[in-house]
C-alpha cells in the first residue's frame, strides 16, 4: 500500500504556496479587467467624441462652445443603449462588455436617457439648428439598431421581409453611422457659433468662407468614421454571420476588407493634402490629421493579423487622440 505524502507545512514552499497567485498578480489582473471594461464601454466612446469635436472646432476655426459636451453626451447615450440592445449578439465577440450590459441594463438605460436629455437641454441654448443636429444621431440609431423598422414592416402586410434593421444591410449600416457622426461633429460647432455671428440663427452668418472648410471636415469625419466602424467588424465577423448582419468582413473576407480600408484611408490622405494645398487647412492642421490617419493605417494593417481582438475595437478611436495631441504640440 502506497504511503500518502505529507502535506506541506505552513512554513514550507509546497505546491499550494507555489501556485497561489500573489496579491500583485491579482491586482494586475483586476486592473486589466477594469481597463478593458473602460475601453470597451460607452464612457471611453464619449470621451473620444469630445476630443473629435474639439478637433473639428479647431479645424473650422470657430469659438469653443458646448458642442463637445453635447456630442459626448449623445455618444454615451447612443452607445450605452446599443450595448444593452445587442448584449446577446455581442456575447461572443465582446463577452465582458456584453456581460456588463446585461448585468447593469437598467442602469445603462437610465444613464443613457439622462445623458441624452441633458444633451438636448444644452443644445436648446444653441438654437433650433443645434437641437436638430443633436437629435439626429438618436434618430439614426432608432433606424439603425432598434427593431422599429422591422416592427413597422410587420404592421404592413406583405412587406415585413423588406424592412430589415439598417444595421443588417451591407454598407448602409456603416454609412448611416458615419453620416450621423460626421454631421454632428461638423455642424454642431457651427450651429453653436451661428447665433453669435451678426445675430444670425443660420450658417449664413458665418460667411461663405467656412463652407469649403466645413466640406473638407465633413468628408474627413465621414470617411474616417466608416473605417472606424468596419475595423471592429473584423473582430465580430463570426457573431455577425450568425446574427445575419452584413458587413465588409462577412461579405468580402478579411483580406479584401483590409485592402478596402487602405483605399478609404488613402482617400483621406489625398483629401487632407489637397485641402492643405488649397489653403483650406493650415499646415499644423494638415500635420495633425495626417498623424491620426497614420495610426488608422497602422491599425488597418493589423486587421486579420492579431489575436488580441480587443485591440481592433479600441485602436481606431485612438487615431483621434493622436491627432488632438499633435494639434496641441504643434499649435
Amino acid at each position: 500500500m502506497a504511503t500518502q505524502p505529507n502535506p506541506p507545512s505552513p512554513d514550507s514552499d509546497g505546491p499550494t504556496a507555489a501556485h497561489r497567485p500573489s496579491i500583485t498578480t491579482l491586482a494586475a489582473a483586476r486592473a486589466r479587467r477594469l481597463a478593458a471594461a473602460f475601453l470597451e464601454g460607452p464612457v471611453f466612446v464619449a470621451l473620444v467624441a469630445v476630443v473629435e469635436t474639439l478637433v473639428a472646432t479647431a479645424l473650422l476655426g470657430v469659438p469653443l462652445s458646448p458642442a463637445p459636451a453635447v456630442v459626448g453626451l449623445v455618444a454615451f447615450a447612443v452607445y450605452a443603449t446599443d450595448h444593452v440592445a445587442d448584449a446577446e449578439a455581442d456575447a461572443a465577440s465582446t463577452p465582458a462588455r456584453a456581460a456588463a450590459a446585461r448585468r447593469h441594463a437598467d442602469l445603462f438605460t437610465a444613464a443613457a436617457a439622462l445623458a441624452y436629455g441633458l444633451a438636448v437641454a444644452v443644445a436648446l441654448f444653441g438654437g433650433p439648428l443645434a437641437l436638430a443636429i443633436t437629435l439626429l444621431p438618436g434618430v439614426c440609431w432608432v433606424c439603425y439598431a432598434s427593431d422599429w423598422l422591422p416592427t413597422v414592416g410587420d404592421a404592413l402586410p406583405g412587406v415585413a421581409e423588406r424592412v430589415p434593421r439598417l444595421k443588417d444591410v451591407l454598407l448602409v449600416n456603416s454609412l448611416v453611422v458615419a453620416l450621423a457622426w460626421a454631421t454632428a461633429l461638423t455642424l454642431l460647432p457651427l450651429a453653436f457659433a451661428a447665433p453669435a455671428v451678426e445675430g444670425s440663427p443660420t450658417f449664413a452668418g458665418l460667411g461663405t468662407a467656412v463652407a469649403p472648410v466645413a466640406a473638407v471636415v465633413f468628408a474627413y469625419f465621414l470617411l474616417r468614421s466608416f473605417v472606424d466602424v468596419e475595423v471592429p467588424n473584423v473582430r465580430d465577423v463570426r457573431a455577425d454571420r450568425e446574427a445575419g448582419v452584413a458587413t465588409l468582413p462577412t461579405a468580402l473576407g478579411v483580406r479584401r476588407t483590409r485592402r478596402t480600408l487602405y483605399l478609404v484611408d488613402g482617400t483621406v490622405v489625398a483629401l487632407i493634402a489637397a485641402a492643405g494645398a488649397a489653403d483650406l487647412l493650415a499646415p499644423v492642421h494638415v500635420a495633425a490629421l495626417l498623424a491620426g490617419v497614420t495610426v488608422s493605417l497602422a491599425t488597418t494593417g493589423l486587421v486579420g493579423r492579431v489575436r488580441e481582438r480587443r485591440l481592433l475595437g479600441v485602436a481606431p478611436e485612438c487615431s483621434y487622440l493622436v491627432a488632438a495631441a499633435a494639434l496641441l504640440l504643434l499649435g
